[in-house]
């Protein structure tokens, strides 16, 4: 019993986080035309333009401005989403373990201080995620150690538009 109040308060606590996201929602994305082959539910970022494209099909997709990683720390290829997390935890990932100036510390998920935002959705291999941000101006510059940063009210949008599974295809 115990454990389905628990599960039902949490599903709550995240249908009210992403109603708030929803109600400040960005009203940067759109619908657009996207000619490209790839099939529909497919997630690809364009990292020198700084937008994801959900392609919806149709010869249509919805453009999302983002962040994308600084010079020397891009990436281009294929991976899936292996997870959705609201209010991730943050640890700074490897890379950023190797600069001595870096933080080491874990940040909360939900702290104004943690980079993750409102939702992330993890990459395979590990490293990378697509998620949120507690720093809005950073959307559509090189601001990375490679993940992709979107506005809050975006990163939910896409969460509830994909599944676990779903392949992200990152070009330049």
């Amino acid at each position: 019993m115990r454990k389905i109040v628990y599960q039902l308060l949490i599903a709550s606590v995240a249908s009210a986080i992403f109603a708030l996201a929803l109600a400040t929602s960005s009203r940067a994305r759109e619908i657009v035309a996207f000619d490209a082959p790839f099939d529909p539910g497919t997630i690809v970022i364009r990292t020198q333009q700084r937008q994801l494209f959900l392609v919806i099909g149709e010869g249509y997709a919805i453009r999302y401005p983002v962040g994308v990683g600084r010079a020397g720390q891009q990436w281009t290829g294929v991976a899936y989403i292996d997870g959705k997390y609201v209010e991730p935890d943050w640890a700074p990932p490897p890379v950023m373990r190797r600069n001595p100036a870096a933080p080491v510390q874990v940040i909360a998920g939900g702290s104004p201080k943690n980079p993750m935002g409102i939702a992330a959705l993890t990459l395979t291999g590990g490293e990378y995620a697509i998620h949120g941000t507690n720093q809005p101006d950073s959307i559509g510059r090189f601001v990375s150690s490679g993940c992709i940063r979107m506005q809050n009210a975006d990163v939910v949008d896409l969460y509830q538009r994909v599944a676990v599974g779903t392949p992200v295809v990152v070009t330049h």
